[in-house]
């Protein structure tokens, strides 16, 4: 961790003091590299598609994982495979996804315009339309669900049974279930979950990096740094980015944190 976590985000805090073109010895800039990010309306601009994406994604790809989650803890014959299928988007590599959602989204000969097809509803430009490009983007992070399934599924095998069996004495209906015994008892995992899964939005970079490069409203902040740090040659201004990035992820885990309190309940605790 130390090595190869701790040593790098030490590295990058200090060199974003520096004006350093990679290729020649850096110079000492003090804080300028921030101030100028500042008045960067390329980084604002990828600050607000990151959020953008973040609000989109995380919701969409908890609530998926969730009843995907739902679905597979059923006690039917074959159950394993569908598990199984459900998974394997996470352990495929990422340049793959992004070719086969990139195929899916062509606007002439996609799948998705294919099926908008037959049902008579006119083609969409998907991620070569400014409007629906990281719409696009969002959706396409709705396939990578499966590693959030299996907590989600091993939250709900760890439910105690006797719970339901209780609510079931009081004739509770299947929606009550859910909402008086699955949701309170699961809190702790969608709360992991959607921590998890914010930090990793404020990541993204290979699905748009293949598909789009970052044009059509599509750049973010991950996106924004490489270019400046690997294109341009500005690695200071670069790890002044990388750095403002590790804040606003920081901040918003520990608002996520400060405010679990209010609906995560613990059940040794007796609740929060």
């Amino acid at each position: 961790m130390v090595l190869f976590w701790g040593v790098p985000i030490i590295a990058s805090f200090v060199i974003s003091f520096f004006d350093w073109k990679l290729l020649s010895p850096g110079e000492f800039a003090g804080v300028e590299n921030y101030t100028k990010l500042g008045t960067d309306r390329r980084f604002k601009a990828a600050l607000w598609q990151t959020i953008y994406y973040t609000l989109g994604s995380v919701p969409l790809n908890v609530l998926v994982a969730l009843a995907a989650a739902i679905l597979v803890n059923q006690k039917v014959r074959g159950v394993t495979l569908f598990r199984t299928l459900f998974y394997l988007p996470s352990v495929t590599a990422g340049v793959a996804i992004s070719i086969l959602w990139y195929w899916m989204f062509n606007p002439d000969f996609g799948l998705f315009n294919w099926f908008l097809g037959l049902i008579g509803v006119p083609g969409i430009g998907w991620i070569w339309d400014r409007n629906w490009a990281m719409p696009s983007i969002i959706l396409m992070s709705a396939w990578s669900i499966g590693a959030n399934m299996v907590i989600f599924l091993a939250g709900l095998q760890g439910i105690p049974e006797h719970l339901y069996d209780a609510v079931d004495v009081d004739g509770a209906t299947r929606y009550q279930r859910f909402r008086h015994v699955t949701l309170p008892m699961l809190s702790p995992v969608i709360f992991f979950v959607s921590v998890i899964t914010v930090v990793q939005s404020f990541q993204i970079f290979t699905n748009i990096y293949v598909m789009t490069r970052g044009e059509r409203g599509t750049m973010v902040l991950a996106l924004y740094l490489f270019f400046k740090g690997f294109e341009d040659l500005k690695m200071g201004y670069a790890s002044a980015i990388a750095v403002i990035l590790f804040v606003i992820t920081g901040v918003i885990a520990l608002l996520q944190f400060r405010l679990s309190g209010a609906w995560v309940y613990y059940e040794e605790e007796g609740g929060q």
